[in-house]
């Protein structure tokens, strides 16, 4: 890796981290920087602004979010296996840890009110819903669309949850809440 992608890659980890450690977007180009062993005119530089660093920073939680689902669906040969993959690719050690559910918390706020969060937001949750859509039409169910909007709300309600009490909601422990209100929702059509 040159320079450049090295040192983009190194303030985008240091934002996720600067901001799992606050909580929130209250954080400053220059202490992400400071994270990342570069200098805030370097962050600058390569982003222009922090939402746009933040920006990057949730591009690279989804484009590894995509990848683990991509490949967890290539795992899976059954339309209940790979709506079992790709809601237990939420809950996955990467993507459902303490810096990244802060993350998303914020991307959510910063949604409301920067376009260009807002239409990564809106595109990351017409891929999900797509996708579980997509499985439950092959598994034969009536209505796969609002059974995949309660099952992607209820993942957006336990990454909540787990912000504000992380002992109460485990990875394991969320994706067997969302596991068996899927369970519920097809039971008669597996």
């Amino acid at each position: 890796m040159s320079v450049q992608p090295q040192r983009r890659d190194q303030l985008v980890r240091a934002a996720i981290l600067e901001i799992g450690t606050t909580g929130s977007l209250d954080v400053t180009v220059g202490s992400i920087a400071k994270r990342a062993g570069v200098s805030p005119a370097l962050a600058f530089h390569y982003f222009g602004d922090k939402d746009q660093l933040f920006l990057a920073a949730m591009r690279h939680i989804l484009t590894i979010y995509g990848d683990e689902v991509r490949a967890a669906l290539k795992r899976a040969s059954s339309p209940r296996e790979r709506l079992e993959a790709v809601i237990g690719t939420n809950f996955s050690p990467m993507n459902f840890r303490q810096e990244v559910i802060s993350a998303w918390l914020n991307f959510y706020v910063m949604s409301q009110s920067f376009g260009p969060a807002f239409r990564l937001l809106n595109i990351y949750h017409r891929r999900l819903h797509s996708n579980l859509v997509h499985e439950l039409k092959a598994l034969g169910v009536s209505d796969p669309g609002a059974i995949a909007t309660r099952i992607a709300g209820l993942i957006d309600g336990l990454y909540l949850r787990n912000a504000i009490n992380p002992r109460d909601t485990t990875a394991r422990s969320a994706s067997a809440h969302v596991l068996a209100a899927l369970e519920k929702e097809i039971g008669e059509f597996q």
